[in-house]
């Protein structure tokens, strides 16, 4: 009450006039100039400082410009200014990381099609340069309001051991993101599969990497716990190994077995971006005779090697019918016997076709 009626007895009428005025028109005209600017700017790093101007901070600089205009104790204007500066400096750091995110960001989308490893180790370095940013506007706000900076920062030595072992967990993240970031095991665009989860990393963060999966939904890995898994990046991949198997029937003749790989082989090489690299009678099935092919697709895009295989299974399917192969499927032939008759046997399906056949000529 003291301070108030000193302050009145200090000034006049026109003098808190001034200062009413200054308290009033200040903050509507950074509130217009803001809002103008955001209208009038194209998308840019400076309708991003525009945006990132906030009148509640700036709002401590007009009530310091209205304590200019009046006689006010020394304890009161010292406090004004400090509270303003302090203001202006959070307000400076706004703008500064506005503008950096701003930088980075179209960065990043350049750099993230013409080299995703570069892109990852770039925002890890934006990560840093941001947490110094505001760790700087910290300090020069302690030091406006009196605290001596330089006892605190060595204070934060002894401080800093207790900070680390509460927030471990969390300082492991950020290390296993600056080891992705050096390491590069997979990078922004690549597909990975974790633990049978599969997708496309969007983003690779300071605690935690985002996969889209194939299914749309956003999977959150832990960086540390990322790691740690057994992961396969089939971004990396330079040519596709396929291996895949078929079989015919156990009615078909030799002479049509031993050419059965040559004919597997000719399709495979005749189908583009392919290596072929093997083709063997492998074995005996149950209801088959097993044949194995393994050849190689030259470019790692799964769409390429669907085609392929589509294309190479139509063409071994009109050969072997061109060739009167059968494809094998799952059978079981039942022998009945009766006591003192001879078993009949069950008449194989190539005969059960040549005797439809006949009758069909008749």
């Amino acid at each position: 009450m003291r301070l108030w009626n000193a302050i009145a007895q200090a000034n006049g009428g026109v003098d808190f006039a001034i200062a009413l005025t200054l308290l009033l028109v200040v903050p509507f005209a950074i509130a217009l100039a803001r809002r103008v600017a955001l209208r009038l700017l194209a998308p840019g790093i400076a309708a991003a400082l525009a945006a990132a101007t906030s009148a509640w901070l700036l709002l401590p600089l007009a009530t310091y410009a209205a304590i200019l205009a009046l006689e006010v104790p020394p304890r009161v204007d010292r406090v004004a200014a400090a509270v303003a500066l302090v203001a202006l400096v959070v307000q400076a750091g706004l703008w500064a990381h506005r503008a950096l995110s701003h930088w980075l960001s179209l960065r990043f989308e350049r750099t993230r099609v013409q080299d995703p490893q570069a892109a990852t180790t770039l925002k890890l370095i934006g990560y840093a340069v941001q947490g110094l940013l505001w760790l700087l506007v910290v300090l020069l706000a302690l030091d406006q309001l009196g605290f001596d900076v330089t006892a605190l920062v060595a204070g934060l030595g002894i401080g800093g051991v207790a900070i680390a072992l509460a927030v471990q967990s969390v300082l492991g993240d950020v290390f296993a993101c600056a080891a992705i970031a050096l390491d590069k095991p997979f990078v922004v665009g690549d597909f990975i599969v974790v633990d049978g989860l599969r997708g496309t990393v969007e983003s690779i963060g300071l605690k935690t990497t985002r996969v889209r999966s194939l299914d749309g939904e956003l999977l959150v890995f832990s960086n540390a716990d990322l790691l740690k898994s057994r992961l396969r990046n089939f971004k990396r991949m330079q040519e596709r190994r396929v291996q895949f198997g078929l079989g015919v029937t156990y009615g078909t003749r030799v002479e049509q077995l031993r050419r059965i790989a040559r004919w597997l082989r000719e399709a495979v090489e005749a189908q583009p971006k392919t290596r072929f690299d093997r083709a063997h009678f492998k074995g005996y099935g149950d209801s088959s005779l097993d044949f194995e092919v393994v050849y190689y697709v030259l470019e790692p895009d799964y769409n390429v090697y669907m085609d392929v295989q589509q294309s190479l299974n139509l063409a071994i399917y009109e050969r072997f019918a061109a060739e009167g192969v059968d494809f094998a499927f799952p059978t079981r032939t039942l022998f009945l016997r009766r006591d003192g008759v001879a078993p009949r046997r069950e008449p194989s399906r190539r005969e059960m076709r040549e005797a439809i056949a006949v009758r069909t000529q008749k």
